[in-house]
């Protein structure tokens, strides 16, 4: 557990210019102690964007291109040797950076792309859950990580911010995988800090200029807030974007786990640049609801039960496509989701006594047609 007071440098800026980003970016790691404090000339820096999937920056996915620029300016300017990298949860690297606006701006700065690909067995013995992960070579050849995050909301952790941003170190759909064998979102989280923990990304930076609100991580709604957030403590970070929501911090399993482990901590935070009071988002769209958003598998209900409390996902037929993606990213077998009569011409259907709530079908659909539905029964045990 930390003992001294975690900062998170907040930093006002109000659109995507590149100049004023990248000024703002350099103003949130100077008022932490300049880059000197987090990395050493001659280390290989590996930047770690958000690249969910293939959207353009205007829906707001993925970290803005004006951003990812900022970052490498501020590596490069200190004469830094750097590279970028993700694994997206559908898709190439390349493909996605490419529709996110990213790629365009590495091959402009001359900023090669990671091997995000390459399988890497790594022992972690001090993991409180895990103790080995496999990660994507990129990850492992660099020696520091800076993980540059962006503020959404997430149907299973309630926004995914600095310490969820780590997961796309995993190669590919090894990430799926996760979901299906950790069928509670406590347990899911404690994944994600072990992960985090292992990596040691050395600073945490988050694209909060344009954030996301609603039916996050992949369909929700832009929503201006203005700021850009930087700290060396990924669980004040998040902290600090509860905060600016209007989310109880001890609502997000990460945080909570975060601190438990060591990670950092949320109770003991100094605000230094702009005072998080000024910037307070009123009614923002969030899951606020004191019940959890645990999946099938640490409910104390029965199956039968479950389908009339647990939040699930549910298509609208209007918007699909029968694209088939949804079917395809459920890690569970027998599958919880599939074509009627294999019939893709068919809108899927959920069997949701086998689905285990992990949302990978709702982070990853395309055209934002899956959304999460809380059935009455539920809303009335977990409404505050």
């Amino acid at each position: 557990m930390k003992l001294n007071k975690s900062r998170v440098a907040i930093v006002a800026c109000p659109d995507y210019d590149p100049a004023r980003v990248e000024e703002a970016l350099k103003k949130g790691v100077d008022l932490l102690g300049g880059l000197g404090q987090f990395v050493k000339s001659g280390e290989k820096v590996l930047i770690k964007p958000n690249l969910l999937m293939s959207k353009e920056p205007s829906k707001v996915v993925t970290t803005h291109p004006s951003v990812f620029r900022g970052v490498i300016r501020l590596f490069q300017n200190a004469g830094m040797d750097i590279c970028y990298g993700d694994s997206p949860a559908v898709g190439s690297t390349r493909a996605v950076a490419k529709k996110a606006g990213l790629l365009d701006i590495a091959e402009e700065l001359n900023v090669p792309e990671a091997d995000m690909v390459t399988r890497v067995d790594v022992p972690f013995p001090n993991g409180n859950l895990v103790k080995n992960f496999i990660i994507a070579k990129g990850v492992v050849d660099s020696d520091a990580l800076i993980s540059v995050s962006k503020l959404k909301t997430h149907a299973l952790t309630r926004i995914t911010g600095a310490v969820k941003n780590q997961f796309g170190c995993i190669p590919g759909l090894l990430k799926s995988e996760f979901h299906g064998k950790m069928t509670d979102d406590q347990v899911f989280s404690r994944m994600l800090v072990d992960l985090t923990l292992l990596l040691k990304p050395r600073l945490f930076i988050m694209d909060a200029i344009i954030g996301m609100e609603g039916n996050g991580p992949a369909s929700g709604t832009p929503r201006n807030i203005g700021l850009i957030l930087v700290s060396d403590d990924p669980i004040a970070l998040d902290a600090t974007v509860c905060y600016l929501i209007g989310l109880k911090p001890e609502l997000v399993p990460t945080i909570i786990w975060g601190e438990k482990l060591g990670l950092g901590n949320y109770h003991d935070i100094e605000w230094i640049g702009e005072s998080p009071d000024q910037w307070i988002q009123q009614g923002f769209k969030v899951n606020r609801s004191t019940g959890s958003t645990a999946r099938t598998g640490s409910s104390k209900f029965t199956p039968l039960a479950r389908n009339f409390i647990i939040p699930k996902p549910v298509i609208d037929p209007d918007k699909c496509t029968r694209c088939g993606q949804c079917v395809d990213i459920c890690p569970v077998r027998p599958k919880a989701l599939a074509f009627p009569a294999e019939n893709n011409r068919k809108i899927p259907e959920y069997n949701y006594s086998d689905c285990i709530r992990c949302y990978c079908c709702h982070e990853t659909c395309p055209t934002g047609a899956i959304h999460i539905k809380v059935p009455l029964a539920g809303r009335l045990i977990h409404s505050k």
